[in-house]
């Protein structure tokens, strides 16, 4: 399971840029290609931070699909296996245009409007 490594290394960015300061929210992207399943990643977030300074600080994921744009017919597809195919005419020489990130987007501090 690799949400749990992941979720570690999104608690130490996370502190590290708090500075001490309490923190209500972390907002992550994760792409698909990524292949992180979502309730394990809460599942993990609330086990590693229970107890610590982070236990109030909800975990936000937003998930970005795998787009692929076609060299051959110019199509911008999504991907629903992680197999680097045009959807549209089953070409293989594509460029992925997203869906491989894993970002920590922003963070919330208590107390700041």
């Amino acid at each position: 399971m690799h949400e749990l490594s992941l979720c570690e290394a999104i608690a130490d960015s996370v502190t590290r840029h708090a500075e001490g300061r309490p923190v209500r929210r972390a907002s992550v992207r994760i792409g698909y290609l990524r292949q992180v399943v979502p309730e394990s990643m809460s599942f993990c977030w609330e086990i590693l931070t229970d107890g610590s300074d982070l236990a109030e600080c909800e975990l936000e994921i937003e998930h970005v699909p795998a787009v692929v744009v076609c060299a051959q017919c110019g199509e911008a597809t999504t991907l629903d296996l992680p197999v680097m195919i045009c959807g549209a005419c089953g070409g293989g020489d594509v460029v992925l245009q997203g869906g491989d990130e894993l970002l920590l987007v922003s963070i919330d501090l208590a107390g700041v409007p």
